[in-house]
């Protein structure tokens, strides 16, 4: 039990810091806790962006961006501009079911993922 409120009490904080980080992003248009303005990031696992500034991975281009060895609970940051999203996919050519808005960040279980899909918005 107190493992369980210790899981949630930094899951409560580490979204708090997000959710600031988000904000900053959208005011600034600047780097996002190590993620440049216009790319996607990836975070280490089990890292807290707000206390390691340091991702992974960065993207910037559009189309599949395919990720290698990326188990567990990792940060993504949508850092793009003008309505880009993020695409969680499960093969290199498609089967993206969820899209991280821009100025989004998600903790994600990337296991079952093998690409990201970054895309312009299309209205």
């Amino acid at each position: 039990m107190r493992r369980l409120l210790h899981g949630i009490a930094a899951l409560a904080l580490t979204t708090a810091a997000v959710l600031t980080g988000a904000s900053q992003a959208q005011a600034e248009g600047g780097t996002w806790d190590g993620c440049p303005y216009g790319a996607v990031c990836i975070y280490p696992e089990n890292v807290t962006p707000a206390h390691n500034p340091n991702p992974s991975h960065i993207f910037y281009s559009y189309g599949f961006h395919p990720i290698y060895n990326q188990y567990g609970n990792h940060w993504i940051f949508n850092n793009q501009y003008d309505g880009a999203l993020a695409g969680l996919c499960k093969s290199v050519n498609g089967d993206c079911h969820e899209t991280i808005p821009p100025q989004e960040g998600w903790y994600v279980d990337l296991t079952p993922i093998n690409s990201i899909l970054l895309r312009e918005h299309l209205q």
